[in-house]
């Protein structure tokens, strides 16, 4: 379980991270969305112990991070988004390295265990410098699980990889989510929609969404558009959806009739759907336009100012520091 409640992150005068509260719930992918320098790679290093926050509270798998840094640590698989792996170790040799230095006993027989996890055992004798990029990143989540940790906070995990890649990662995310807390961070919205159970989207450093990928879709969905496919000649049919009190106007397109309703609050389509039946004409799509959360994001984050992203900046204000 990890529960966040007014995190804060501030670098001088620049605040990376501002007064953020989400929680991820065990047994679940919590996704950890946002475009490039929003503030998801702070607040994760917030949340494994790396960094302490300027002010609020963090609590991960009941302990808070800042008071018990040590008994979070232990509780924790942290995969970075730069995996720290020494290439010309063994696959099998760097996971037992780790082991020893989480303190674990029966190293070996650990080590193998999660190489199986991760679908690598065939190559737990191959030096790390000669695996694909793919597997390199496996071996970065089997390090990450090697102590058996009740929560996984994993950074961006399928960047760089191909589509095959990103699928066999996918697919290893949306399994160890059925045992651990899964905090997964990624700037590519259309992922997290199919890997994750609840979505946070962060910009700025602030929280401007968050729920499951349907709720965010259906709270979205109200207002928009819909289409509507009917047996009899589009031209005949676009005067009587057109006279509809609850649609502001509607056109023919090549997906068939586009209505849309005349207040967000309203849904025309029980309106429509009469329409069609009366008329002795068969309904054969009623539906609205379908919303991603590449949509989603566009819509909430369509206010914010367009500026520096908040870890660059960081970045940039460490590096005027130090001339």
């Amino acid at each position: 379980m990890i529960e966040v409640d007014s995190l804060t992150k501030r670098y001088g005068s620049i605040t990376a991270v501002n007064a953020i509260t989400f929680a991820a719930s065990p047994g679940q992918v919590t996704g950890f969305l946002g475009p490039n320098g929003a503030g998801k790679t702070t607040t994760m290093r917030m949340l494994t112990g790396f960094m302490p926050p300027t002010s609020g509270k963090a609590v991960v798998a009941g302990y808070d991070v800042f008071e018990h840094s040590m008994e979070v640590r232990k509780r924790v698989g942290y995969l970075p988004e730069s995996v720290p792996l020494y290439r010309d170790m063994t696959a099998l040799g760097y996971l037992m390295f780790i082991a020893e230095i989480r303190g674990l006993k029966d190293r070996r027989n650990r080590a193998m265990d999660v190489l199986e996890r991760v679908r690598l055992v065939d190559r737990a004798h191959s030096r790390i410098r000669t695996l694909s990029k793919g597997m390199r990143q496996r071996v970065g989540v089997a390090q990450a699980l090697i102590h058996d940790p009740e929560v996984l906070i994993l950074d961006e995990p399928t960047i760089g990889l191909d589509p095959f890649q990103v699928l066999e990662l996918r697919d290893l995310v949306k399994e160890l989510g059925r045992s651990h807390t899964v905090l997964f961070s990624t700037h590519i919205l259309s992922e997290a929609e199919q890997v994750c159970d609840n979505v946070v989207i962060i910009n700025r450093g602030h929280i401007i969404a968050q729920g499951s990928p349907l709720e965010l879709r259906s709270t979205l969905e109200s207002g928009r558009p819909v289409i509507v496919r009917v047996e009899a000649p589009p031209e005949t049919v676009l005067p009587v959806i057109q006279a509809l009190p609850s649609v502001a106007y509607a056109e023919i397109t090549l997906d068939g009739i586009t209505a849309k309703p005349a207040d967000v609050t309203i849904d025309p389509r029980p309106d429509i759907a009469r329409a069609v039946t009366q008329h002795g004409w068969n309904l054969t799509e009623l539906r609205s336009v379908a919303v991603t959360l590449e949509e989603i994001f566009l819509e909430v984050a369509g206010a914010d100012e367009v500026g520096m992203p908040v870890e660059e900046a960081v970045e940039t204000e460490s590096e005027v520091a130090h001339e």
